[in-house]
């Protein structure tokens, strides 16, 4: 049957199993709205004040859902304000599908109103985009956009139709049972991650495969270590691996630290748990790391906050790697050996050549720096540790929780013991402040039975709080807590450390009354200045079932701690009693 090129991208949405848009009309794209207008019953469309907001919903919908996220954008400044949206999903892996529509195809290349070329923009922050000009490869196009989001390392996916695609009628048949579809005559742009050193042969993760003599080395490695250490990045739960990690763990009786984007990929409650690894990493996983004599690497792209210092990291140790990405292997940290394959399929092969043994020495030293090394801070006034160990005591820790950009976000992670996957949201690679808030809309909107919570401080709240207006216009109950110490705290932390307490423009001591704006905005709010203030003001905001914020007073002088200097080594941690020696 025929349809309007409009219709078949909302029929190829529904194909994919989509049931929830983020994203804001123009121009150029009026024809796929006002189709959507007619399938409302079957797409919910979330309206967002920006259509960064919109990317940042998509975005947390699909980290907290495991689907595709998917935003809509009109041409020009509607579309380049997806951008650093798409920027933050490509640097986390995370599945997005980007619909923008352009001018007609004989106004492109004219500096036509409105017009952009959003693809060459977007190159280097996509796994793949398009620009659709022919209708007949519509439909072709957007299926395989979805499959290429979704499989071997996820990533965004531009699609970009010019109007008159939308408006021209085609032939559509309907595909129950999606499969990559081959296109031809697409124009598509790729950005592959360029490794340092030449790794296996790979192709990005579409049917990598791996071999008995891998798994065997692999065995064999681990059965070798006396003291092994266990390193989780968020390719675990990508994977959907997190049982066969917990089944590894028992099985070789090793401790276990994470990376932030790791965070819920093993039970942050268990013995064998050290804490996050890094620049506000713990003591016992940073000193850990330094001392093991393996570390197995499960999902992980060793990023610069990870590793600190390249030639001194895990100095002691072999490293095993195991990712999808092949790009991965050797690009930052060099392996003693590597398995290029999806996680969980991997660990299931790994899992049965391996021998259980048990490393009590080990353990009973880890467990000596856990004991040594506790994370503290001041416990006579309000702060953001605090508040967060009174998150996680107020929700049992059943609750899915975003985070903007700074301390608030190394609070949260270090002091919320996260159990289970998918229910920490954060900007791990691009540092993305003002992601939290249009990140827990989405995940709420996809989760709707969840308790969802944004911390954000001060600084990353003024980027994107104009996105109270989509949480207040839906009645969407979401918590977003302000961590309000009036400064920009992560930037005050480095003046006060290596700027000699310089602190340029990071003071924000102005007129600005967040409770007012809340209100303003459609929201409900409060202010909380003391320490027993919180829990009454949280419990209120729960019951409420109304979008609400919570603003708390803190002191603009707390620091992360522990912490690792630029530059230093893992094993150069420190926190305030090393600086009083």
């Amino acid at each position: 049957m025929k349809y309007q090129g409009a219709e078949i991208v909302v029929k190829c949405l529904l194909e994919q199993g989509v049931d929830t848009v983020f994203g804001f009309p123009g121009g150029t794209i009026l024809n796929v709205y006002d189709v959507l207008y007619r399938y409302q019953d079957q797409i919910k469309h979330i309206l967002t004040a920006h259509e960064q907001g919109a990317a940042h919903a998509a975005d947390g919908y699909a980290r907290a859902t495991g689907k595709v996220g998917v935003c809509l954008a009109t041409s020009g400044p509607g579309a380049t304000n997806l951008v650093t949206g798409i920027a933050t999903a490509y640097m986390d892996s995370i599945p997005l599908i980007a619909i923008t529509c352009n001018v007609a195809l004989p106004l492109l290349g004219k500096d036509s109103f409105q017009e952009i070329d959003i693809a060459g923009v977007t190159t280097p922050i996509t796994k793949h985009n398009y620009i659709v000009k022919d209708v007949t490869l519509l439909a072709a196009t957007i299926r395989k956009a979805f499959a290429i989001a979704a499989s071997g390392r996820p990533g965004p996916v531009l699609i970009d139709i010019t109007k008159d695609v939308t408006a021209t009628m085609c032939e559509y048949v309907e595909e129950k049972n999606i499969k990559e579809n081959k296109i031809t005559s697409v124009t598509m742009t790729t950005k592959k991650r360029t490794p340092r050193t030449d790794p296996p042969p790979s192709n990005q993760g579409f049917g990598v495969t791996f071999t008995a003599e891998d798994i065997n080395g692999a065995a064999k490695l681990i059965a070798e270590s006396t003291k092994p250490f266990v390193l989780l990045g968020g390719g675990v739960i990508t994977a959907a691996a997190t049982s066969q990690v917990a089944e590894l763990i028992g099985l070789i009786d090793a401790p276990v630290c994470d990376t932030l984007m790791g965070k819920g990929a093993f039970d942050g409650t268990s013995e064998y748990y050290t804490g996050m690894i890094g620049m506000h990493g713990t003591k016992a996983s940073n000193l850990g790391v330094s001392d093991c004599d393996l570390l197995i690497a499960l999902g992980v792209r060793f990023s610069d906050r990870v590793i600190g210092n390249v030639t001194r990291f895990a100095a002691k140790a072999k490293i095993l790697h195991i990712d999808i990405d092949a790009a991965e292997i050797n690009k930052n940290v060099l392996s003693a050996a590597a398995i290029v394959g999806d996680l969980k399929e991997v660990l299931e092969k790994l899992i049965p050549a391996i021998k259980p043994k048990k490393h009590k020495d080990w353990l009973a030293f880890i467990n000596y720096l856990k004991m040594r090394h506790p994370l503290d801070y001041n416990q006579n006034d309000l702060s953001c540790p605090f508040i967060i160990e009174e998150l996680y005591r107020l929700t049992d820790g059943n609750a899915i929780i975003s985070t903007d950009v700074g301390q608030h976000q190394m609070w949260t992670a270090q002091y919320f013991r996260f159990t289970k996957p998918r229910t920490f949201l954060t900007s791990g690679g691009l540092g993305t402040m003002g992601y939290g808030l249009g990140a827990i809309i989405g995940a709420k909107s996809g989760c709707p039975d969840s308790i969802c919570i944004n911390i954000g401080g001060d600084g990353c709240f003024r980027m994107n709080m104009n996105e109270l207006a989509t949480a207040s216009r839906y009645n969407i109950p979401i918590i977003q807590i302000i961590i309000n110490n009036h400064v920009l705290g992560m930037v005050r932390q480095w003046q006060t450390l290596f700027y000699d307490k310089r602190y340029s423009q990071t003071v924000l001591r102005d007129k600005v009354d967040f409770a007012v704006v809340a209100k303003g905005l459609g929201c409900e709010a409060f202010k909380v200045t003391k320490k027993e203030e919180f829990a009454p003001a949280f419990m209120k905001a729960l019951a409420m079932g109304k979008p609400t914020v919570i603003e708390c007073i803190v002191d603009e002088d707390n620091k992360v701690f522990p912490m690792v200097s630029p530059g230093a080594a893992l094993s150069d941690v420190f926190d305030e009693s090393d600086m009083e020696v």
